[in-house]
């Protein structure tokens, strides 16, 4: 009994270190860290970013919202596809 009990302490205590780190979580961030997150070139980046309504300009800066961009780019989340044989597309 005991040892459920502390195993759900375990998962209460990740949870609570994940919602943490969420909060924490800058919000803008300059295109040459989105660059290295995201893995796409800089033209791109501000291309899709600028799309997206999720870039800002300010004194030479160009940060991007980073909650703005994530949703723009789950628009073109692909689900897996399934080959005939029945395994997944590699």
């Amino acid at each position: 009994m005991d040892n459920k009990i502390e195993e759900y302490k375990d998962i209460e205590r990740k949870q609570e270190i994940r919602n943490k780190a969420k909060m924490y979580r800058r919000k803008y961030i300059r295109y040459k860290e989105a660059e290295y997150i995201y893995g796409i070139q800089h033209r791109k980046l501000l291309e899709l970013a600028d799309r997206a309504g999720a870039l800002y300009r300010i004194d030479g800066y160009v940060l991007i919202n980073i909650e703005i961009f994530d949703l723009f780019l789950e628009r073109f989340h692909m689900p897996p596809q399934i080959t005939k044989t029945g395994g997944a597309k590699v």
